[in-house]
This record gives structure tokens, sequence and C-alpha cells, in this order.
């Protein structure tokens, strides 16, 4: 059947693949709670029954407060297909971010885990101005309703023709949800998109997935327009969706499920390849030869122009190395999509040579999200670039080489901000994305910074950050970097340390090692960080180059507010939690 609506995705996938005996899945209590098409869709119907009986219509806006879980999938169909708005909303945001986003949203209904409603929610209700309803996905002993209080007020209040009737009415350029961003920097803008918006990157995604399975792994957070939009995909080819239990098992969850397609962003491959990296310290000294042998030579996989020797090398090195890699991992991986930031591209050939083959995407929320991604295909894909545009999207530089696009995954707008929504889509309709880039000659972009993140030293040299950022994570010791030196004389950074390779470096080396607070000071530690420091700065001019660092012992997490839930580091919240440290590094 033709997808015009989001949740026609939901309709198709009955229709095609009515056997489907796993729709979705989720491991509680350590069992796979497998759902078929066909309760997924009673279970959807429902809830918009439930919906529909307690008063909400068409333009209400429902939230959904929730980590990844069938239910979230049911809830999001059940709300757009009678015509009401789904408004996701991260779990991990302040308290003050809820009362913004529940109020300016003018939020009717709310779907939350209880944890969240107590610690959030509660303390200001007095402040909420719109919420009628509030739901909780399990009872808790309060005296909360649960989901299954409306499935069951559903059940009693079924209407199949009415809402048949209000499916066939929504048309597709209606909005359909509105999601909350603030990227890495302000206030939580809400970003309207319309069901056409999100079908159009379903259309020109679905020559993309894996060949041969019908299994998909996810566990970034369907809250992020990346992941969700995946999963519409996932579903709109017959597939599976198997969430992880919680990200400390996502290891052991990939084993059990063997998937051949998830998303994922570059932070996760980067502590897999250090894992595996860390792993072959232990083996006896040939083995242990043979291992970084294998190792390194991943590295310098390339999709074309390899020598009959080098793929030799790879083949035994897969014989030998590779297949005990993705048996530990889940070895059925036929495309593993990164992204969210940039991935190296040595790391981007280590995965694809190991049998993990990474295709790399890019692009915002405002873009629902994706403006370009690698691709199937002759110039679809190259190490070191998002791919081509999507077809059907606009992409060129504009001043300064910013990216810019224009076509159906532009969104509708800034909800209640119409000066805002001017200010980055033009009167031509291009949507300015604050990102810079370039192409390459065969047509793929290459993401090379972000403009409000470029300063100007006093000697009035412009500085890119995130590419010295970019550079320098590639060294195991660093797990995250930010750059700072705006009207000052060169550019400094903070640097937090990467402890567990730290650990294993200092075994290895026969330094005691303490505690993270102590080691970031312990002189042998300090000497071999200048090393890298040195190393990477030879790729940078002068003016560029890292002149004075602070190594932190400190987590940077999602959970501090740190990083945002791509985690990309968040500049503002660290330059002002960090003020007095940064300043120094400049006396």
């Amino acid at each position: 059947m033709e997808v015009t609506r989001l949740y026609d995705i939901l309709d198709r996938y009955l229709e095609e693949y009515p056997n489907q005996e796993v729709a979705l899945a989720s491991k509680k209590n350590g069992k796979w709670n497998k759902i078929s098409i066909q309760d997924y869709v009673e279970k959807t119907n429902l809830i918009s029954y439930g919906l529909l009986a307690i008063g909400v219509g068409k333009g209400d806006k429902v939230g959904i407060v929730s980590g990844n879980r069938p239910e979230w999938n049911m809830i999001d169909f059940a709300i757009m297909q009678i015509g009401a708005v789904s408004v996701p909303i991260y779990p991990t945001i302040s308290r003050e971010d809820y009362q913004h986003i529940l109020n300016h949203a003018e939020m009717k209904v709310i779907f939350i885990d209880g944890k969240d409603l107590r610690t959030k929610i509660e303390p200001i209700l007095d402040n909420l101005k719109s919420l009628q309803e509030i739901y909780t996905f399990v009872d808790e002993g309060s005296n909360y309703k649960v989901l299954d209080d409306l499935v069951e007020l559903g059940r009693q209040n079924m209407q199949p023709e009415k809402l048949k009737e209000l499916k066939a009415a929504i048309k597709p350029e209606e909005l359909a949800t509105i999601i909350y961003t603030s990227g890495t920097t302000g206030v939580q803008k809400g970003v309207m998109l319309s069901h056409s918006n999100i079908v159009n990157q379903i259309h020109n995604l679905k020559m993309t997935p894996a060949k041969w399975s019908k299994t998909a792994f996810s566990f970034l957070p369907l809250c992020h327009a990346y992941e969700r939009v995946l999963v519409y995909l996932y579903q709109y080819l017959g597939m599976s969706v198997y969430y992880a239990e919680n990200l400390g098992m996502i290891s052991e969850n990939l084993k059990e499920v063997n998937p051949t397609m998830m998303t994922c962003v570059p932070r996760v491959l980067e502590k897999i390849y250090d894992k595996l990296y860390q792993a072959g310290r232990k083996l006896p000294f040939i083995q242990k030869n043979l291992y970084y042998w294998a190792f390194f030579l991943a590295e310098k996989y390339q999709l074309n122009g390899m020598s009959v020797f080098m793929k030799a090398q790879l083949k035994l090195a897969d014989k030998l190395i590779y297949s005990k890699w993705r048996e530990a991992i889940g070895g059925n991986f036929d495309i593993v999509v990164s992204g969210g930031s940039a991935l190296q591209p040595h790391m981007a050939s280590f995965f694809s040579a190991i049998g993990l083959p990474v295709f790399e995407g890019y692009g915002l929320s405002e873009t629902s999200p994706v403006i370009a991604v690698s691709q199937r295909g002759k110039h679809g894909r190259k190490f070191g670039t998002v791919g081509p545009p999507l077809p059907g999207v606009e992409v060129k530089l504009g001043e300064r080489d910013e990216i810019i696009c224009r076509g159906h995954n532009v969104m509708m707008g800034y909800y209640k901000d119409p000066e805002l929504t001017a200010e980055v889509i033009d009167k031509d309709g291009w949507f300015h994305t604050g990102d810079t880039g370039k192409f390459t000659p065969e047509g793929q972009l290459v993401i090379t910074g972000r403009l409000k993140s470029i300063f100007k030293t006093s000697f009035g040299k412009y500085v890119n950050p995130q590419a010295i950022e970019s550079k320098f994570s590639e060294s195991p010791f660093i797990e995250n970097i930010m750059v700072v030196g705006e009207n000052k004389k060169f550019a400094a950074a903070l640097i937090t340390l990467n402890f567990i390779y730290l650990k294993g470096w200092c075994g290895h080396n026969k330094v005691p090692y303490t505690t993270d607070e102590e080691m970031i000071s312990h002189p042998e530690v300090v000497k071999r960080i200048q090393t890298e420091v040195k190393k990477y700065n030879s790729n940078f001019g002068d003016y560029e180059q890292v002149k004075k660092y602070k190594l932190l012992a400190d987590a940077w997490t999602m959970d501090n507010g740190f990083l945002s839930p791509t985690l990309k580091i968040k500049r503002k919240v660290i330059g002002k939690f960090y003020a007095e440290q940064i300043e120094k590094l400049f006396e």
C-alpha cells in the first residue's frame, strides 16, 4: 500500500508482513518480550480509542517521556492516527526544561515513566497550565493512571469507523510531531515536522538498509529524530525491532539478537574499538603480535583500490581474528549507520574491515533529520564523508562554506516562533544549518565544523575548534576535548582522559595506578599526554595549535549535562562550569 502519512507505515506492515511473529521486542527480567504485528496494531488502535474517549482530538499535543520500549511506538502511532500531535521528550532533561516544554506545547496528556514523574513532574504540577491527564507505563502503587487503564478504556469505547474516518482525513502536509531540541546551546525549540517531511525520508532511505535479515537493534533514544526515523524505516521494511535492555547490556543483547542493522554514534564505536585494542594486551607474545597485526591492518581497509596482496592479508586476518570479534559482538551486520557527529576515517575503515560496514549520515532535527547519507552503489560511500545528499534534497555551500539545504526534508518551522524560523529558513526556502562543509569531486559531503564554534584569536586568526577536536579525538588517551580561545592570543583546551585506556597503558609501562584524580598529575602520564598533544598539533598551523591545556578527571556525560543526547559536547555548559580553569589557561 502507498505510504503518505506516518501511521500508514503500521498499516503497510500488517498488510505486507501479516505473519511477522516479532514486530517489536524488549527484554525484562531476563526474558525477551516479543510482540507480533497483529498485537502491535490491536494495542495501538485501543490506545487511539482510549485517547478519543478522554477527549483528545485533532491538533492536541500528547507527550511521551520514556526510554525505548514497544509501548513508545504504539503510543506514537496512536496519537498521530487520530490527528493529534506526538511530542517526544527526553527523560534526562531538567525540571525547568520539562516545565518550559509542557507549557510551551500546551500539552494535554503525557505518558511518562514513574521515576521521571516523581522527580521531574510532581514538583512543577501546579505550574503546568494545560496538562489534564498523566499516564505511567506500569502500576507502582501510586494514584496515577497507567497505560493499561487507557487500553481498557479504549476496549470499552471502540470506534473503528470513526478512527478510519479520522485517518483518511489527515493530509500528508499536516503537523505530525514536534521535536524539542536545544542542540548544544540555547533554549529548547519546538521543531515542527509534517507527515510528509518524514515519509519522504523513508522513501529515500529504503534502498540503503540490510539485504538479507529482518532484524534491527535499537539503543539510541527514540526521542531523537535520528533513531526515530530509522525505527520507522525498519517497520516500513517489515523488520523486527529489538530494543536494548539498557546501555550497559548492549554487548550482551547484541549477541542474543544477532541483528543485521543498527544505528549508533561515533562514541559507541570508539568504545568498542578501545575494548578490542585493550583485549590484545593480555595475550602471550606471539598471539599479541598477530592480534595487533590484524588490528592495524583493519585501519588500512579501503572500499576501492586495494591491492591483491592487501585483500589476501585481510582475508587471512578475517579467518584468524575478525571472525572471533564478530562472534563476540553479534556477527550478522550488513550495515551500521553512524550519525550525530563525525566518525574518524580510520574508524570507518576499521569497522568495515572487521564486518561492521559503517554508513555515515548527516542531518538535524530541523531537516527530518537526514540531509546526506552513505548509500550503496557507485560514489555512494566514502570514508571521511557523510555520502551524497538524499534524492529530492538540494545542498549547496553558502557564505563561509555554510551547508544550506532545500527540499522535502525542511521543517515546517519552529512552533510559536516565526521570527526564529525566519532566521534559519530564508525567503527562497533554504535552511541554514550552521555547519560548515565541502564536497568531494564525486559529490559526497564532508562536514568540517560548526559556524558558531569558529572563533577568532586576538591576532585576527580564525580557528575551527571542531576540526582540532576531531583530530585530537583520534588519540586513544583522549575521551573528550573542548578547544577554547576566542579573543585570546592562542588556542587552548580542556581534555578529559580515557581512563580505561590509561589504566592499560600504566599497567604495560609499570606505572602504579592510584586514582583518576592523582593520575592526571603523575609525571609519566603528563609526559605521555604532552607527546600526544605534540603529535596531533603537527596537523595544524601555528595559530591553530593547542598551546596550553588542562587535564580533567571529570566525566562528561548526558546525565551531568555536558553532552547532548548524541554525545556531542555542550560548549556553553562546559564553558560556564569550567570558566575559572579556562581563564587560568590564558594567564
